[in-house]
């Protein structure tokens, strides 16, 4: 089974500072067909305004995964977290037991763009933890570069759910095969450029839902960089 999220059908909405695109029911976006994809609960395409941002807020029970595209995020938690969050950076929040933070465009000029995600654990309850980790795009080129896993191999970060997420960047022309066990699921999402998939041609905010199969090949078609999901 191959199934195609196209970028257009998306929840969206434009609150002026964040400029969000809801790939799955989030908020005030609900649609029964689009809950999540397995154990992926949400994958939201959000552009912050320059000095915009989240105030303080609070989590529970989920692996929340941030992978910024465009400027620099600052982020703030009740764990006694600070940091700048790059382009390149995995940062994984384990809400667990309960979590607050906040989240602002480091930028007095200009636009933040980051992906965030939302896995559902594998338990309740869990210990709140953080964790940060820069991926270079030269370990993303032309492959996939593993940068969240069950078990942190490959130096990715540790997320407790049997899951693995990598970051990978096709120029034009380039391809590669994923292999994964067809009782699993991959959510194919692209972040920018193109991508021809399972035998749909893809752009940006598209995603791609792959189940009962053992292979995906994926092509670049213009400098396409994506977030790949091999889910249980």
């Amino acid at each position: 089974m191959r199934r195609i999220r196209k970028a257009s059908e998306r929840g969206h909405f434009d609150h002026g500072w964040l400029d969000t695109w809801h790939s799955f029911s989030f908020a005030d976006y609900r649609d029964p067909q689009h809950m999540g994809f397995r154990t992926l609960r949400v994958i939201n395409d959000d552009r912050v305004a320059a000095s915009g941002g989240f105030p303080t807020h609070g989590h529970r029970d989920m692996e929340i995964i941030t992978w910024v595209l465009d400027g620099e995020l600052q982020h703030r938690d009740s764990m006694g977290n600070g940091s700048i969050i790059r382009p390149g950076d995995a940062q994984r929040m384990t809400a667990g037991s309960g979590v607050t933070h906040s989240e602002f465009n480091a930028s007095r000029s200009d636009v933040l763009r980051l992906l965030q995600i939302w896995i559902l654990p594998e338990r309740r309850g869990l210990t709140p933890g953080y964790e940060q980790k820069h991926f270079p795009e030269a370990q993303r080129a032309g492959r996939l570069c593993l940068i969240a896993s069950r078990d942190g191999r490959e130096g990715s970060v540790t997320i407790h759910q049997d899951a693995s997420v990598y970051a990978g960047v096709l120029a034009a022309g380039q391809s590669l095969r994923v292999e994964t066990d067809p009782t699993r699921g991959l959510w194919l999402q692209v972040a920018r450029g193109g991508l021809e998939a399972g035998g749909f041609s893809m752009a940006e905010g598209d995603g791609l839902a792959v189940e009962g199969e053992k292979t995906l090949d994926i092509r670049g078609t213009g400098s396409g960089e994506f977030l790949l999901f091999d889910l249980v």
